[in-house]
């Protein structure tokens, strides 16, 4: 069977795509107050450095996902049940972003719609797409990719022209505030969304010119950073820090706002299509990575059986994993502070370490 291929640009669109995801939507960094958009930028370095771990160990074992050369690393007594922990993970977090957009639809337009409905339609969405293969994703990712930069460009100008934005809203910013800034950044903004870069370890092995790893994936990691650092700080000089910490979607109440000469108006979509499409990507990337895990630890041989249970798990996750709303925040809260690091950051540092150790003294047999 052929080796499913992706090129440079392709990989560039889907991190761009899937860094923006639901962070470009939901409030994130709000320990920083109104110095969101510099922690932002703030853990830019540290996330480009956990990319060049991915990268480096992409290269060591380029035809390997995290949970073969986890086990290759660490033994297979260690490795093979360290490596099943991802699964939960990544299926729960891919439920999590189902149920934001779920509620986003629900809460500004689907209102008489059942939730059920809503998500079971993204979902079907996905398991279609990951069944065609990731070629086909990849140049899906391409198309969206355009289309998501000219949506943003036009929202923000419309919400800049409309005279909305408050630049005292963003500064001054103290020495008091730059620590609160670099606090927000690390590990909070550093994991989310730039740790969840951890899910490219099973997309990497398709990637087309192994030499350009690192640079493709360091210019779309700055270039998702500026991009979600600008739209933030958008959203805080139209709203404050009082609201934009109090609601739940600050890119939709801000173009709520919008009103040009009593002619532009009503762009929610915009900003609607922008949550659909970057919860498409994101959740998509989510469920092939726990596909291809799975595929690799069960060795099934063709993983696309595997994309319906996946597909289904998230879906019902979605429902069951939080009562409401609020809570939603809180588990998610708590899963950002002890869960993800330690999957996103702590184990592919580990396996670098140690693979340099081994390596170093050859300990491999």
């Amino acid at each position: 069977m052929r080796k499913e291929v992706i090129g440079p640009f392709q990989l560039f669109a889907m991190i761009v795509l899937f860094e923006l995801g639901t962070a470009v939507v939901v409030p994130i960094g709000l320990e920083s107050g109104h110095a969101v958009w510099i922690s932002i930028l703030l853990a830019l370095p540290g996330g480009i450095l956990l990319y060049l771990v991915f990268a480096d160990l992409y290269r060591q074992f380029p035809d390997l996902v995290i949970s073969g050369y986890t086990r290759k690393i660490l033994g297979r007594w260690i490795g093979w049940p360290l490596s099943l922990l991802y699964l939960p993970v990544l299926m729960y977090n891919g439920s999590r972003n189902l149920r934001e957009a779920g509620d986003l639809l629900i809460s500004s337009t689907y209102d008489r719609t059942p939730i059920f409905i809503i998500n079971s339609i993204m979902v079907i969405a996905v398991m279609y797409i990951l069944y065609k293969g990731i070629e086909v994703f990849s140049r899906t990712a391409e198309i969206y990719f355009w289309l998501i930069v000219i949506m943003g460009l036009v929202s923000n100008f419309v919400v800049i022209i409309s005279g909305l934005v408050h630049l005292k809203n963003l500064f001054p910013i103290h020495p008091g505030e730059w620590l609160e800034a670099l606090g927000s950044a690390y590990p909070s903004i550093w994991i989310f969304p730039y740790g969840e870069l951890v899910c490219f370890t099973a997309i990497l092995p398709h990637f087309s010119t192994r030499n350009k790893v690192k640079k493709t994936g360091i210019g779309a990691i700055a270039l998702s950073a500026f991009l979600l650092s600008f739209t933030h700080a958008v959203e805080m000089s139209v709203l404050g820090t009082d609201i934009y910490s109090r609601t739940t979607f600050p890119m939709f109440t801000t173009i709520t706002l919008v009103n040009v000469a009593n002619f532009i108006q009503r762009l929610d979509a915009i900003v609607i299509l922008t949550l659909i499409i970057g919860v498409f990507f994101k959740m998509s990337i989510y469920c092939y990575a726990a596909v291809s895990i799975a595929a690799d630890l069960f060795n099934v041989k063709e993983p696309r059986r595997l994309v319906i249970p996946v597909g289904v798990v998230v879906l019902f996750s979605s429902f069951v994993s939080a009562e409401n709303y609020p809570m939603h925040l809180k588990d998610g809260i708590a899963f950002l502070k002890y869960i993800l690091p330690f999957m996103c950051a702590v184990i592919p540092i580990l396996l670098f370490l140690v693979h340099r150790f081994r390596r170093r003294f050859g300990l491999y047999k």
